[in-house]
């Protein structure tokens, strides 16, 4: 396949996925439910955290924790007292993302919106950078605080060499700007170009079928070999490919 047929096949198949039908079943239907920006980021962060396994699941999980927080998560998050985290103790959430993880998040969600308008502030990228390999170890240093809780292992560094696939598809989100009513586009201060794909098991295998990385690992290094490629295709909105490569993964309709 060609250079120009990659874009092609690819082009055609984000147009197909990246549809109002794909948020029926996908955990983004979270925050679609808002229209708060800041209900949007916490109710998409939290549910974004949680996003392995069975998107059923995912998503039926994701809304107990919109119900403990009355469906008001950023009015909840700003007012909300230590005592109102009890009932979270030994309270399971989604697989190994427990009641004392969810509190614990809380707290850091708190203590960042009393210094922070938005999460956008956290993820910026500084001078000369061209991905978020550092900005993610930033906001992950800012969000976890200097307590050391066991619910750091919920938010990834790309320094151990993670793909941070639920914090890229965070960004996807909040920063990718179209029409077509799936991503929010409401953080501003971010370029959709220098977004990467959210790798995972669907789409790191569409990939490899496709000849777009040729490593057998799902790390940071190969979110940095796909973006070589990805980049090319669409320098402006490169991360509109995950819409094409999750959906033929998960679909089946590539083999």
């Amino acid at each position: 396949m060609t250079t120009d047929d990659l874009k092609d096949f690819l082009d055609e198949k984000a147009e197909l996925y990246n549809s109002k039908s794909f948020i029926e079943n996908d955990p983004i239907q979270i925050p679609h439910r808002f229209s708060l920006k800041q209900d949007i980021e916490i109710s998409g962060f939290l549910a974004a955290t949680i996003s392995w396994g069975n998107r059923k699941a995912i998503i039926k999980d994701a809304e107990k924790m919109l119900h403990f927080m009355e469906g008001e998560p950023f009015a909840f998050v700003k007012n909300f007292e230590e005592n109102d985290l009890k009932t979270l103790d030994n309270k399971s959430i989604h697989r190994t993302f427990s009641g004392e993880d969810f509190a614990e998040f809380l707290r850091n969600l708190q203590r960042l919106y009393t210094s922070h308008e938005s999460l956008e502030d956290l993820f910026l990228l500084q001078d000369g950078e061209q991905n978020f390999y550092h900005s993610l170890v930033r906001f992950r240093q800012a969000f976890l605080g200097e307590n050391i809780h066991r619910s750091h292992k919920h938010v990834s560094s790309t320094y151990k060499n993670s793909s941070a696939k639920r914090l890229m598809m965070f960004l996807r989100w909040m920063v990718r700007r179209d029409n077509k009513g799936v991503d929010f586009g409401i953080w501003q201060r971010i370029n959709p170009a220098n977004l990467s794909i959210p790798l995972d098991v669907h789409t790191g295998n569409i990939s490899r079928k496709l000849n777009i990385i040729q490593r057998k690992q799902n790390d940071w290094k190969t979110v940095e070999e796909m973006d070589l490629v990805l980049r090319k295709l669409n320098p402006q909105d490169p991360a509109v490919y995950d819409f094409a490569l999750f959906g033929l993964g998960v679909s089946g309709d590539f083999k």
